[in-house]
């Protein structure tokens, strides 16, 4: 087990899930949520968990290959706070990569990273300005859905 002290990405309800900070891409190989500004809120902490996922060995004791993902210009609800925006939301489907896109700059650079942990895939830019605003973002978004959900004998129509 891999464990890393941080605290969540600002306007995330979920108190650091794993999927807005790192991800697996593959056995040796780590996405993270990087920040290299350093005026933004996240950036100690960001280089702090950086500083983390360095020390990490795998069970042969090599270090992971890390693949920092930028994080979008920040992106505010209608009252002004912070919502969770970050690219290591991607979603892993079948041949494909779904990759939250924000409308920003770093899109390009994120997705060209993470195509480049998954070069056996297909590579989608999914908006998500839409959904951040619910305080997630696209793996978030799929998981813990209703059984019925997926089971006609048993959904209300």
């Amino acid at each position: 087990m891999l464990w890393l002290d941080q605290p969540n990405l600002s306007g995330d309800d979920t108190d650091a899930h794993i999927d807005t900070l790192a991800r697996f891409c593959s056995v040796d190989t780590i996405a993270y949520t990087s920040c290299d500004d350093a005026d933004d809120d996240h950036y100690a902490s960001l280089n702090a968990m950086a500083a983390q996922l360095q020390a990490l060995r795998t069970e042969q004791g090599q270090a992971y290959k890390l693949v920092p993902l930028p994080m979008p210009k920040p992106i505010y609800d209608p009252d002004g706070r912070r919502l969770p925006a970050n690219y290591a939301n991607f979603l892993i489907i079948n041949d494909a990569v779904m990759v939250p896109v924000y409308q920003d700059p770093n899109d390009t650079v994120a997705l060209a990273r993470i195509a480049e942990c998954f070069p056996d895939r297909k590579i989608i830019a999914t908006p998500c300005r839409p959904i951040v605003h619910q305080y997630g973002s696209l793996h978030c978004m799929t998981m813990q859905f209703p059984a019925a959900v997926f089971n006609p004998q048993t959904a209300k129509v």
